[in-house]
């Protein structure tokens, strides 16, 4: 397996796929590299390098006791590139991934980045405040820790099986390989990671770094998103960039990069060639 090591001693495990400009993938929760395998292959195909990590506590990186949160996240995606020496790196993050490359690019510039996407993701805030009233309560991300804590073989059954992937929706067909798919990848990873992971991904607001890029930016958000609400996140991401364009999708899921990869890779293959 192709791994690295942190500053801080994490061993990250990654695939490097390809040839051409690289294309680096960042995974949702509680997921792994693994998410990304219609993506990284479809990429693979058109002529691009495609890299993708196991979060540190997730699939097959090390399981630390601490680090679970968005600056060590983005301090090992940094890591990752310089590892690999990428240049003109396209970064693809979905739902967490999404924040992990917007702190990324906040914290760390973007001189080895030309483009970057997110995708469902959890920018500029996912909780409800009087600036974002269209944002979950805290509440209800307290419910996902306590539901992981309590049975995190049921809940990570659960999860994908509704609404993770709409799967709940009147006359959706539930695909059960795909929650399958989900359930091994959640379950290879750490539960004190995916624990803490809840507060790195709920409890950020990513303003401040989403004012600080400049590169060209694709936000790419499923309006019936039952996990990371439209309203609160898709529309204010895009103002908040430079140079941001926001494609919406009436009645996609949050997973959509997995029940509607064709469209979604489709789409993303347009922005990169722009």
């Amino acid at each position: 397996m192709s791994t690295f090591t942190t500053s801080d001693g994490t061993e990250i495990f990654y695939r490097d796929w390809g040839s051409g400009q690289p294309v680096i993938f960042s995974h949702g929760w509680p997921l792994s590299a693994d998410d990304w395998d219609s993506q990284m292959l479809f990429f693979r195909d058109h002529g691009y390098r495609v890299i993708a990590h196991d979060r540190r506590g997730h699939g097959r990186s090390a399981q630390p006791s601490g680090g679970h949160d968005m600056d060590h996240y983005a301090d090992d995606l940094a890591a990752l590139a310089e590892h690999l020496d990428v240049r003109d790196a396209i970064h693809v993050g979905h739902s967490a991934g999404g924040g992990e490359v917007t702190r990324y690019l906040g914290r760390h510039g973007q001189g080895r980045v030309e483009k970057a996407v997110l995708i469902s993701a959890v920018t500029p805030s996912t909780v409800q405040s009087e600036a974002n009233p269209d944002g979950l309560p805290r509440s209800a991300f307290d419910g996902l820790q306590a539901q992981l804590a309590a049975s995190r073989t049921t809940f990570f059954r659960d999860l994908p099986a509704g609404p993770f992937y709409g799967f709940d929706r009147p006359g959706a067909e539930r695909v059960d390989a795909v929650v399958d798919n989900w359930w091994r990848q959640a379950m290879m990873g750490a539960a004190n990671a995916q624990y803490d992971c809840v507060n790195a991904f709920a409890h950020e607001d990513y303003t401040a770094d989403l004012a600080k890029i400049t590169v060209p930016v694709l936000v790419m958000h499923g309006l019936d998103d039952q996990i990371v609400p439209y309203a609160a996140t898709a529309p204010r991401t895009a103002q908040l960039l430079h140079d941001g364009t926001l494609l919406s999708y009436p009645g996609y899921p949050h997973g959509m990069p997995t029940t509607q990869a064709d469209t979604i890779n489709a789409d993303l293959l347009a922005f990169f060639r722009s």
